[in-house]
C-alpha cells in the first residue's frame, strides 16, 4: 500500500517537473514553477493591515482562509498599477505558508525543458535575488523566480504573526 502512495507522488512530481505558470508584469513575463501553486483567482477586496511594508496590500479571505497577499510589482520596485479584469492573484505554498502574488496578468503552464534552463547572468546580486534561472522559450526568455525568496524567513514568520 505504501509503495502504491510513493509511485502515485512520485508520479505527481514527475507531470509537475519542468512545468512553469507564466505570468506578466508590464512587459516581462516571469515563472514560477507550478509545483509551488496551489490556485490562481481573480482580484477580490483585500483587507489592509497597518505597519506591514508597502509590496505587502493586506489579507484576503479564500474560503474561510486567511492569506497575506503582496503585490509582485511593488516587490519588485516597479511602477505601481490600478487592478483590472486581467489583474490576478497566484495563491502559492512557501514553507507551509499560503501566500497571494498579485500579478498583471496570467499568461500560460509551459513545459521548459532543464536543457533550455541558464542561470541569470551575474550582474547585480540584488536586482537578480528573486530569479532562480532563465527560460528559453523560443526566441522569448522566461524569468523563473525563486519562490523561496520572494520573502525573507523574517518577512514570512511576520506574515504568519498577522494570520
Amino acid at each position: 500500500m505504501a509503495d502504491v502512495v510513493d509511485n502515485e507522488l512520485e508520479m505527481e512530481e514527475d507531470t509537475q517537473k519542468g512545468r512553469y505558470l507564466t505570468f506578466s508584469l508590464g512587459q516581462e513575463i516571469y515563472g514560477i514553477e507550478i509545483s509551488y501553486v496551489t490556485e490562481i483567482i481573480g482580484i477580490q477586496a483585500i483587507t489592509k493591515i497597518p505597519e506591514l511594508p508597502e509590496y505587502v496590500k493586506g489579507i484576503i479571505n479564500l474560503r474561510g482562509k486567511i492569506i497575506p497577499v503582496i503585490d509582485v510589482r511593488l516587490r519588485f520596485r516597479k511602477e505601481p498599477r490600478d487592478y483590472n479584469d486581467r489583474t490576478c492573484i497566484i495563491v502559492i505554498e512557501i514553507k507551509n505558508i499560503s501566500v497571494g502574488l498579485i500579478v498583471d496578468s496570467v499568461a500560460e503552464v509551459l513545459r521548459i525543458p532543464d536543457s533550455e534552463i541558464v542561470d541569470p547572468p551575474q550582474l547585480n546580486k540584488g536586482c537578480n535575488r528573486y530569479i532562480k534561472s532563465i527560460g528559453k522559450v523560443g526566441n522569448e526568455v522566461k524569468l523563473i523566480l525563486d519562490c523561496e525568496k520572494l520573502m525573507s524567513e523574517e518577512e514570512l514568520d511576520d506574515l504568519n504573526e498577522v494570520v
